[in-house]
């Protein structure tokens, strides 16, 4: 566990049960804010796992807001404890959030509508095995309710028309 996070839990002593979420949230959507707050529901203490520039770099090419910017965001969601930034590196090839785990050991590890083991295999889940952690699949209201990349790929078309009208 991170010392900032045991610091956090020190002065929240009632916190029993530690749920810890992932994700790039780039753009953050309302689908992240229903998958936050429901996973709050599942314990006492929420860790948000705000995947870095370098993992957004890396999975999709480039960022559309800057690692800070969606962290001081995701900092003002109500029911999130704490938001630790993931520590991949420049060239990353694992975009999984297994060092994270390791670090934290949380009880619970909720995903989205957006992650669910058959329909391809995620890395968490045999390390969540491991140190007995409760992976919980299709946290949210309604599976996957928004698209970060999409919203981006609308927003870009919208934005190439605009420029050849003006």
């Amino acid at each position: 566990m991170t010392k900032t996070v045991k610091k956090s839990l020190k002065k929240n002593k009632k916190a029993k049960k530690i749920v810890m979420v992932s994700g790039g949230f780039d753009p953050i959507h309302i689908g992240h804010v229903r998958y936050i707050q429901e996973a709050r529901k599942l314990g006492d203490y929420l860790i948000v796992v705000l995947n870095n520039d370098n993992w957004l770099r890396f999975k999709k090419g480039k960022e559309f807001m800057g690692e800070l910017e969606r962290k001081e965001i995701l900092e003002a969601i109500t029911g999130v404890d704490k938001v630790v930034i993931s520590g991949h590196t420049k060239n990353t090839k694992d975009i999984s959030v297994c060092e994270e785990i390791r670090k934290i050991k949380p009880h619970i590890f909720a995903n989205g509508g957006d992650r669910k083991p058959d329909w391809y295999p995620i890395p968490e889940v045999a390390l969540c095995e491991e140190f007995g952690i409760k992976m919980i699949y299709n946290v949210g209201r309604g599976g996957k309710v928004r698209s970060s990349s999409e919203l981006v790929k609308k927003y870009s078309k919208h934005l190439e028309k605009y420029a050849k009208k003006n």
